[in-house]
């Protein structure tokens, strides 16, 4: 961050440029016919709703003091009590604890959903506790504590870290290839690629190789892969995802409440809500712009069945249909203003942290066989950039 000027050291803390922190407001919610700011509702839920939000609170807290959830993953010790929480679902651990009020377990469904692509019956307690304990924890309306951690964002997400990371190597990037074969020798490694461009196969040689793929694809690629890297692949499961990008020729008609988001959710709906591209715009005069939105397809309450087959076999017009009816809902003129949807599905889009996933990894800094180093966000359990460039730095380090 600091390398691509986004933060710098003032008077011992840490100054972000405000050019790339997510504007404010950060997030509403669609509840009752009306948007609400935050995620979580709290207008009209009742007397038992804001009791639990408050228990949950605490129940975050004290378990951010009793052990460590920290990102990224590596840097806390696996422990007797955050591998108690790996075994047990998460959804078993809130019934345990007496969490079944409706309000909040969508809530906490919801950010299941969002980080890991399933709900909380298929995640870990670990996970579940994770998404808070290791951020800004849980604030339940009222607590004084209102304030949100800083996010960096940008209209095209992580790629904008990407594109910038990529620049340093020029033409030693190889686009449009596709590694078919890694392979331990007596002197070194050779790696095979399909070139697309030339449709010829290409080789390269050399001391060593980190291997930065899915583990699912990692087992298919290594030839003859070691037990660590099998092992992993047997065990990591993942959850399917569709993006949808709409073009809009115009602004939005919008309910009453509180204002256009960064995130804009719709209570109760199978997708995640969507994002506003215009929003990071310093231009405050309304006008076209493009919303993106999330449909996780893992196991949840609303998609029981094969996602990855849904995926596979459902005709665009279907999705597209799904998302006009349902964002419609906030905005009833979505379907005459959208001149464009774009769709995009991925069906290994991250790694869900199920029950028992973290121990059966463990916490190994590098996994590593032979001249091969092994770096990805699937070795964590769960897929954000943060693991993913930390398990890439330590390979590197590595090899």
């Amino acid at each position: 961050l600091e390398e691509f000027g986004l933060r710098r050291r003032v008077a011992g803390r840490w100054q972000y440029d405000e050019r790339h922190l997510c504007h404010s407001p950060q997030e509403r919610i669609f509840f009752e016919g009306a948007w609400h700011e935050g995620l979580l509702p709290v207008q009209g839920v009742g007397a038992t709703a804001l009791a639990q939000y408050r228990l949950f609170a605490q129940r975050v807290a004290a378990l951010q003091g009793a052990a460590r959830f920290v990102i990224p993953t590596l840097h806390a010790s696996l422990t007797p009590a955050l591998l108690a929480l790996d075994a047990l679902p998460f959804a078993a651990w809130l019934d345990r604890e007496g969490f079944d009020e409706p309000h909040l377990r969508w809530y906490l469904d919801y950010c299941c959903r969002d980080d890991y692509g399933a709900d909380a019956t298929q995640v870990s307690a670990w996970a579940g506790i994770h998404y808070f304990a290791s951020r800004h924890g849980f604030h339940a309306p009222g607590d004084g504590n209102d304030e949100r951690d800083a996010v960096l964002t940008w209209p095209e997400g992580n790629g904008w870290l990407a594109n910038r990371l990529a620049q340093p190597l020029g033409d030693r990037l190889k686009r449009a290839h596709a590694v078919v074969r890694i392979a331990q020798t007596r002197d070194g490694v050779e790696v095979d690629g399909w070139d697309s461009a030339s449709k010829t196969l290409v080789r390269w040689q050399a001391e060593r190789c980190i291997v930065a793929l899915p583990v699912f694809i990692a087992a298919r690629v290594v030839e003859n892969p070691p037990e660590v890297l099998r092992h992993a692949a047997a065990r990591v499961k993942y959850a399917p995802w569709l993006v949808a990008n709409l073009h809009l020729r115009a602004p939005l008609a919008d309910h009453p409440g509180a204002a256009p988001s960064w995130d804009n959710v719709v209570y109760g709906s199978r997708g995640l809500g969507y994002v506003d591209a215009r929003h990071q715009s310093l231009d405050p005069a309304p006008g076209p712009t493009v919303l993106t939105w999330y449909r996780p397809l893992g196991p949840s309450r609303y998609d029981s069945g094969d996602g990855r087959r849904l995926l596979l076999d459902r005709p665009w017009s279907g999705w597209r249909d799904e998302l006009l009816a349902e964002l419609s809902a906030p905005h009833a003129d979505l379907p005459a203003l959208t001149t464009r949807i774009d769709i995009t599905r991925y069906g290994h889009a991250m790694a869900m942290p199920t029950p028992g996933l973290r121990a059966h990894l463990g916490n190994e800094r590098t996994p590593a066989s032979g001249r091969l180093a092994f770096a990805h966000a699937d070795w964590s359990g769960y897929s954000i950039f943060e693991e993913s460039f930390t398990r890439g730095h330590l390979a590197g380090r590595y090899a």
